[in-house]
């Protein structure tokens, strides 16, 4: 299957990685300083739990033009880069290309079919930590968080989603094809919304949130006003989302730290309005009060686009 990965960042350097060393044609987009050094070096991959390995020579481009069509877009952008690349990916689409996206928030498959065409696309979410620990370098964080999870948007299983299941399965990781993928892409919005959001607003990493009272308060309310908002668009959720998501919460190392927390603390751009910026104004939309993504919100907005030191 030809492969490409639409925003080599951690995520997607990551997936794709395990996926070129398992013999999968893929080719990386990336630019800047990162594009270079895969090119150069390779795409280096550090994890505990997958191993460390170098995919040499990378296939790597900065546009999706060089690469032209391909069976699969694993579309792993920033959030505020989605309707750019929506666009951009145009070339690598031919008849029967999938995309899958792997984002966080809840409206990124609908407005990469909004460019695309909505049978090209398949809804995604991604369990991990990883980040560019230097240009070329994936270092994997989270030794037990690597799951990709992925599904037609109405349930199906598909020929088409079978097919891309025993591809990935490939590259080592656990992947599971859903059923029921609007329900988990809200599962995993309504957890990060509250993890990540109060996590960033505190600079702090879950050991001091958890331990302190007040600020876990924060978290488990943020939580449950997204499952509020979740409920209210009829969302097929089944028993109590926040519980489940606190409990899995309760497992994380104490050092651990958000993605956004760790944007905000580089003074790179954060994800807060795909993230508690939605939640609140699909709360509006529903007459569903947000009060403390609200106040995550407020807090977040003056550093959206970044913050130059």
């Amino acid at each position: 299957m030809k492969i490409a990965i639409m925003g080599t960042g951690g995520t997607g350097g990551f997936f794709g990685g395990c996926l070129a060393r398992a013999g999968e044609d893929v080719t990386f987009i990336a630019r800047g300083a990162h594009l270079q050094a895969i090119r150069q070096r390779g795409l280096r991959v550090e994890s505990a739990s997958a191993g460390h390995f170098t995919i040499y020579p990378a296939q790597a481009a900065d546009s999706p033009a060089a690469v032209g069509p391909v069976d699969l877009v694993l579309f792993c952008v920033k959030s505020w880069d989605t309707d750019s690349a929506a666009e951009a990916i145009k070339p690598m689409v031919g008849p029967q290309t999938v995309v899958i996206s792997v984002q966080n928030g809840v409206d990124s498959a609908d407005r990469i079919a909004a460019a695309i065409g909505p049978g090209h696309v398949l809804g995604g979410l991604a369990q991990i930590e990883t980040t560019i620990a230097e240009p070329g370098l994936i270092r994997h964080t989270s030794p037990s968080l690597r799951h990709l999870v992925f599904g037609e948007l109405d349930g199906r299983i598909s020929e088409r989603a079978q097919a891309i299941l025993a591809t990935l399965q490939k590259g080592g990781f656990p992947v599971q094809l859903t059923t029921t993928t609007l329900a988990a892409l809200w599962s995993k919005f309504i957890f990060i919304c509250g993890w990540s959001g109060v996590c960033a607003v505190t600079r702090l990493p879950i050991g001091p949130i958890r331990s302190t009272p007040e600020t876990w308060a924060l978290v488990v309310q943020a939580m449950h006003e997204v499952e509020a908002v979740a409920r209210a668009n009829h969302v097929p959720l089944e028993g109590s989302v926040t519980e489940a998501m606190l409990n899995r919460l309760g497992a994380f190392g104490p050092n651990t730290l958000s993605s956004m927390a760790r944007d905000l603390l580089r003074g790179n751009r954060l994800e807060v309005e795909t993230l508690n910026g939605t939640a609140v104004r699909l709360g509006k939309q529903v007459g569903v009060p947000t009060p403390v993504n609200d106040f995550i919100y407020a807090c977040l907005k003056p550093y959206a686009d970044g913050v130059t030191r």
